[in-house]
């Protein structure tokens, strides 16, 4: 009996153990749940792939809604500062009408007081003028009077 002997027996004894306690079976079922549990990952890897996918595209479907609605944003501004400005152009010119309006109306009055003033210098200065010829010629009692009196009546007639 030398090494080789139980070393052969310690084998045996070994391989007995390891059949008894049903190793063989262990290990492939070991092996049989690993690679059901990698397929599980490996599917549930294709399924979060598809979803990342999806995600993706309704991302880039929201982007694309965005830069349109950006788009539209950007127009319709657009179109309400071109209106602000036709609306202030339009209010400017208004004004200006209203203004040139005011001020010929301004002139005009001004000119009708002028004219009015002028006849009125015009009328006192010839008023003025025929009473002192008419004084001169009249420079009698009685009727100086009768002449001072229809002087005033034909100056506040004619003013």
């Amino acid at each position: 009996m030398d090494n080789t002997f139980w070393a052969f027996i310690s084998l045996v004894i070994f391989l007995a153990i390891v059949w008894y306690l049903k190793v063989p079976s262990k290990m492939s079922k070991s092996l049989d749940d690993r690679a059901a549990r990698i397929r599980n990952e490996i599917e549930e890897a294709r399924e979060l792939k598809e979803e990342a996918k999806q995600q993706l595209a309704e991302y880039q479907r929201r982007r694309r809604e965005a830069e349109q609605e950006a788009k539209d944003i950007v127009a319709a501004a657009k179109r309400e500062a071109e209106q602000m400005l036709q609306e202030a152009r339009r209010k400017n010119d208004e004004y200006v009408e209203r203004r040139t309006a005011m001020a010929e109306t301004k002139i005009g009055q001004a000119e009708q007081d002028a004219v009015a003033e002028v006849r009125a210098s015009a009328v006192n200065l010839a008023v003025a003028a025929s009473a002192r010829i008419i004084a001169e010629r009249n420079s009698g009692g009685a009727s100086g009077q009768f002449i001072d009196q229809s002087i005033s009546e034909v100056r506040r007639r004619l003013n």
